[in-house]
């Protein structure tokens, strides 16, 4: 094999990181095809191809995630050497996180709270969708999804899932929508406005299941896939939402809303999911234990 080319490493590493050859072009400011051209002398001096197209889109072969992977170590390394070099004493390692866009912000600074204002720590937290998460996981360019889905999982997924905490769901709202002291659950769901999350939610079946048990057919007001949203309409008195205290810490403790009843049997699971990696970021065990 010839002698590797970090130059060409690096570039790679861009094309991956990006998924496309027109956005890493850009970034890189070369030409596409000077680009393909250097990452086909790469893949000839490796003796495997690290792409496949799919769409538009380039995804990372076996091999080529396996190169991912010695390159961010290559290039860690490298500025640890600089920053040993230069007498820095440290350099800053960072943590690549995606979150479901529709996930408790209060739950995602719980699980970053053990990184939080360390001075040799980057978080890089990205939002998005399940798949678009898992498809950066996969293609290593996170670290760690944080969700409320697990994914589908057989004997030849890749997929580790983490289960970090389970969250009771409750009927939530303002004082004067409760009342003092609080009405009973049966009342509550019969009679007043009621904010839900989607039809394609956990928590929304196991709703749909409760109200059916109890022979309610509940007034609607507002559902929404964000738990921010959530948040916000009942700050708004939209009525009386269905969602995990958690997601309303700070209002509860104010007062501002109260918890008019837990609902018995459904829960929130929140998640973290990984991969099986030959070199783990070492800041993502920590955290892991933190939330455990």
């Amino acid at each position: 094999m010839a002698l590797l080319n970090l130059h060409h490493l690096r570039l790679f590493r861009a094309v991956a990181l990006d998924g496309t050859l027109t956005g890493a072009a850009r970034q890189l400011r070369l030409s596409q095809s000077a680009l393909s051209s250097q990452l086909r002398t790469l893949e000839s001096s490796l003796g495997h191809a690290l792409f496949e197209r799919r769409g538009r889109g380039l995804v990372l072969t076996e091999a080529g995630r396996i190169a991912l992977d010695h390159a961010e170590s290559i290039f860690r390394t490298a500025a640890d050497l600089s920053a040993t070099l230069n007498e820095s004493g440290r350099t800053r390692r960072a943590l690549r996180v995606g979150a479901l866009a529709t996930l408790s912000r209060n739950f995602q600074m719980q699980f970053l709270r053990p990184l939080i204002g360390r001075e040799d720590v980057e978080v890089v937290l990205r939002s998005g969708s399940q798949a678009e998460l898992l498809r950066g996981l996969e293609g290593l360019a996170l670290d760690v999804v944080l969700t409320n889905l697990a994914p589908a999982r057989d004997a030849v997924s890749p997929w580790l899932i983490h289960r970090l905490d389970e969250q009771p769901v409750s009927l939530i709202g303002s004082p004067a929508r409760v009342g003092d002291p609080p009405r009973a659950l049966t009342d509550l769901l019969a009679t007043e406005p009621l904010i839900v999350p989607t039809a394609d939610t956990a928590i929304r079946a196991a709703f749909d299941a409760l109200t059916a048990r109890l022979g309610i057919s509940p007034s609607i007001a507002a559902e929404a896939d964000d738990m921010a949203m959530l948040r916000l309409l009942a700050r708004a008195d939209a009525g009386l939402a269905v969602l995990p205290p958690i997601v309303v810490r700070d209002e509860l403790a104010t007062g501002r809303l109260v918890e008019a009843a837990s609902l018995e049997g459904i829960f929130e699971s929140f998640l973290a999911v990984t991969l099986a990696r030959r070199f783990p970021n070492p800041l993502l065990a920590h955290v892991l234990a933190g939330a455990a």
